[in-house]
C-alpha cells in the first residue's frame, strides 16, 4: 500500500501544480470588462479549486504510505476515489475551462487533470479491492 500512497502523493502534486502554469491567467490572458478592468477566466478558478483537491489527496497519500492499519487504508483509498472524481469534475462539469478549444487550459490543463483524476480513482479502487479480503489487521500490507 506504500506504492498506492506514493501514487496519491505524486498525483496530488500534479493536480496542484499543473493548473498554476497552464491556466489562461498564467499566460497573460484575461477577460476585459467594458470599464477597462480585467478579471481572470474561469480556468483560473478551476486551477484554484484544484488546490483544494490536491491538499487532501497529498495528505491521504502520506497517511496511506505511513499506515498499516486496514481501516485507515480503506478510508484513504475511498478518499482517493472521491478526490479523484472531484479532480475530474472541476474542469469538466463544476467550474469548467475556457470555451476556446485552442487555449492552453483546454490543451494542457483539462486533459492532465482528467488523466490524474482517473489515475487517482483507479488507484483508490485498486486499494479497496486489495483490502477487501478478511485478512489480518496489519501483516502483509507493506507493499
Amino acid at each position: 500500500m506504500k506504492v498506492a500512497g506514493a501514487v496519491f502523493v505524486v498525483l496530488a502534486v500534479v493536480v496542484g501544480v499543473v493548473p498554476l502554469f497552464s491556466d489562461c491567467h498564467s499566460q497573460g490572458n484575461a477577460i476585459s470588462l467594458p470599464n477597462g478592468t480585467s478579471i481572470p477566466m474561469k480556468c483560473h478558478w478551476t486551477g484554484r479549486a484544484e488546490l483544494a483537491v490536491a491538499g487532501p489527496l497529498f495528505f491521504a497519500g502520506g497517511l496511506m504510505a505511513a499506515s498499516r492499519r486496514k481501516h485507515v487504508l480503506r478510508t484513504t483509498s475511498a478518499l482517493g476515489v472521491v478526490l479523484g472524481a472531484f479532480a475530474i469534475l472541476l474542469p469538466t462539469a463544476l467550474i469548467g475551462v475556457c470555451g476556446n478549444p485552442e487555449m492552453i487550459c483546454n490543451l494542457v490543463m483539462k486533459p492532465t487533470l482528467i488523466f490524474a483524476g482517473l489515475l487517482a480513482v483507479g488507484t483508490g479502487l485498486a486499494g479497496l479491492a486489495y483490502l477487501r479480503g478478511d485478512g489480518p489487521e496489519t501483516p502483509g500490507l507493506e507493499g
